[in-house]
């Protein structure tokens, strides 16, 4: 348990300044960089971003953000959460990756998966009946150019390639993770590419995603596989009390997830679904001693080595945000290390 990683994650949800006007799209990147040095100087192991095609988020290319983070901090992992692979093609993905390890001298990792959302599928003149072969194909011929050996390969999606090597090779190999939201299929696939296996958590129990570990760790061994870790992506927000994060994070979050439930058909957000969600699910809001105890049962529960939190949830201020991060780095995660060894 010593092992586990704690991280961050975010999106780029666009935001409001103190006073409550919006915040330029520009203005959020320039304060992610600014949130990322912060998480680099307060010790945290990693800091992902995620890619979105719409107006309620700033990044459309995470991997140019990250490019530009890797050159003012000096530990921090830098990856993507995820990149959406679908409607991307793997080479400019290994290039554009390959880049980033240069720049941060070996701290570059993808976290590769589908997304939750479909905007880039048109943008980029995809068909959605093919959203299950897009991905499989792209996420095997990625897994084999991180190799950095002469590529054969032929699929429906993309160009064949014949005993091609792609450049710029890397000093130290790019990491890669799989992003999951519930699929086994999708698990069965990271187990049999052997990649890590990342786990997006962001309702209910998170004991209810303890099979699909299991579903994991078994298909590694079908494969003739070693062990490889298991992540957990869930949102949340902290604050100096229980009730400042719960009062700070309910706007935004309600704004955020109303927006997105609207065009998906849901119910209406209400604040009993939110706070059933903060005392019983997988928002992980309040003080730092309530988090890390909820971040402790989620990680036993898994059975995770890493915990990466999204700290960032609708149009929460930059203040604000800088101050979770400070508390969940100096405070929860020390705490979470604690409950684990006991």
């Amino acid at each position: 348990m010593t092992q586990v990683r704690f991280g961050l994650d975010t999106f780029g949800d666009m935001t409001r300044d103190k006073q409550g006007n919006d915040d330029s799209a520009g203005q959020v990147i320039r304060n992610i960089v600014a949130q990322a040095v912060l998480a680099d100087e307060l010790g945290l192991d990693n800091f992902n971003i995620g890619e979105h095609h719409r107006n309620d988020f700033a990044v459309s290319v995470p991997d140019t953000v990250l490019a530009g983070i890797a050159t003012v901090t000096k530990n921090i992992t830098l990856g993507t959460g995820v990149t959406v692979l679908s409607s991307d093609d793997p080479v400019r993905v290994y290039q554009r990756f390959a880049t980033i390890q240069a720049l941060s001298n070996g701290r570059a990792e993808i976290t590769a998966g589908r997304g939750s959302f479909t905007e880039s599928f048109p943008l980029f003149g995809y068909e959605l009946q093919d959203y299950a072969v897009l991905f499989e194909e792209k996420l095997e011929l990625l897994v084999e150019l991180l190799k950095e050996q002469p590529v054969t390969w032929s699929g429906t999606t993309r160009a064949s390639l014949t005993n091609q090597d792609v450049y710029p090779k890397t000093e130290k190999p790019i990491a890669i993770r799989v992003g999951v939201g519930g699929s086994p299929e999708s698990v069965i696939r990271a187990a049999r590419l052997g990649t890590p296996l990342a786990l997006a958590i962001i309702g209910g129990d998170p004991a209810r995603f303890a099979p699909f570990a299991k579903l994991f760790h078994d298909a590694l061994d079908k494969f003739g596989r070693e062990a490889l870790p298991i992540s957990i992506h869930s949102p949340g927000h902290v604050a100096d009390t229980d009730e400042q994060a719960i009062e700070e994070m309910w706007p935004a979050y309600q704004e955020s997830f109303g927006r997105i439930g609207r065009e998906r058909g849901w119910q209406p957000m209400s604040k009993d679904h939110y706070l059933h969600e903060v005392n019983h699910g997988s928002l992980y809001v309040g003080a730092p001693e309530t988090v890390a105890k909820k971040i402790a049962y989620a990680i036993e529960s898994v059975g995770a080595q890493r915990f990466d939190l999204k700290y960032a949830t609708g149009p929460l201020s930059h203040n604000k945000l800088m101050h979770s991060i400070e508390l969940y780095a100096n405070e929860v995660v020390p705490r979470v290390k604690k409950l684990l060894a006991n």
